[in-house]
């Protein structure tokens, strides 16, 4: 295959030509022509959201949960108390660096095929005033669920509780409006919905906030109050900016905007969804969600029933064919996952699920159908 493989995972994603040429020239990380660049692509992130009246934007090197930690780090007093609303394994992630960062946690815990509930919110605020923050995941790629930003937003904002959003999977392609939903930061990441590639995240924080954010975190390279008052000083990062992700990134949003931005990604992706849910019912397989509340980004199947069903084999098998997929997360059902996001549309989800059906073939399984089924 003279093709790279398509990568179905919730990040890093297949990206187009465009965005990998971007990366074939190099940069000075103090050069003007480089601050621009980074001074453009905060402009247009701003943008999809909104928030250009309401919030600042802040990048940040690393994995999108550097991010995450950097916002929790940054946002919460030393003193501050986080509830994490848990429905899957990046709401526990979420916890766990909260509390390595010496903050008091609390945890509300969902099962996995839920979404949050604004209501226990709702309650366990009216309960508990120690709650400074509520950190939420907007897309729970744990199993794909997809949950309810706004209502928890109301909650958030009638209690007078600062909101941190992780919207790592769904930033640039699940609807978010910051002129209507209320919020502290909201964490996303290059490697995602805005198709560039991994390696710099992003936070929005609201004006509002932001001086009393000074000198509450505990770590220097995180301090995203400290990264953007050198910014906004500069035009430069404060450390070694991820260069070639930079400029990725600002040709992948360029692409981005004139697909149509926010409402024609979700559309190709929501057409990708539909294509991936089709093709794999004719083989047999069953989604884990419920479809109301499955987000169109990434999708749980039961694993075969077939005792000849082994991950590692049929991963490898579905590689050999092109086609990257993704493990499952969940703790007490044997799944995989399959994502619907990246440079990719319905005739490679066609093409992923023609795969997926060669690699049962070769397994010697007849059908995907579950055990559960049985």
């Amino acid at each position: 295959m003279d093709r790279d493989k398509i990568l179905l995972t919730p990040g890093p994603l297949t990206t187009t030509l465009r965005t990998k040429l971007a990366m074939l020239r190099d940069w000075g990380s103090w050069d003007s022509d480089f601050n621009e660049v980074t001074a453009r692509v905060r402009r247009s992130l701003l943008k999809i959201i909104h928030a250009e009246d309401t919030h600042v934007v802040v990048p940040l090197q690393g994995s999108g949960t550097f991010s995450v930690e950097a916002a929790v780090a940054t946002l919460v007093p030393r003193d501050g108390h986080v509830l994490v609303l848990d429905n899957g394994a990046y709401c526990k992630r979420a916890a766990r660096l909260t509390t390595l960062m010496g903050r008091r946690c609390t945890i509300v815990s969902f099962d996995e095929a839920e979404q949050v509930s604004a209501q226990v919110l709702d309650d366990q605020l009216a309960a508990d005033a120690s709650i400074t923050h509520v950190v939420m995941i907007h897309c729970e790629t744990g199993a794909g669920v997809w949950n309810p930003l706004p209502q928890v937003a109301e909650v958030c904002a009638r209690h007078r509780r600062g909101l941190i959003i992780d919207a790592m999977s769904s930033f640039g392609a699940l609807p978010i409006d910051a002129r209507e939903i209320r919020f502290d930061a909201l964490v996303a990441a290059s490697g995602k919905c805005l198709e560039g590639v991994p390696g710099m995240g992003f936070v929005f924080i609201r004006k509002k906030v932001l001086d009393r954010c000074a000198g509450q975190s505990q770590s220097l390279a995180m301090d995203l109050h400290d990264q953007h008052v050198y910014m906004e000083k500069t035009g430069q990062w404060r450390f070694t900016p991820p260069t070639h992700v930079v400029v990725a990134l600002a040709e992948a949003i360029a692409q981005f905007e004139e697909e149509g931005g926010q409402p024609a990604r979700l559309a190709r992706y929501t057409r990708n969804y539909h294509a991936l849910i089709d093709g794999m019912s004719r083989l047999g397989f069953m989604p884990f969600l419920d479809p109301g509340i499955q987000a169109p980004i990434i999708v749980t199947f039961h694993a075969p029933g077939d005792p000849s069903y082994e991950f590692k084999a049929f991963y490898q098998a579905a590689r050999k064919h092109g086609f990257i997929l993704y493990p499952g997360k969940l703790t007490q059902i044997e799944t995989f996952r399959v994502g619907c996001i990246g440079a990719i549309g319905p005739n490679e989800i066609e093409q992923a699920v023609h795969a997926v059906a060669l690699a049962l073939e070769e397994m010697g399984i007849a059908s995907g159908e579950p055990a559960i089924n049985g």
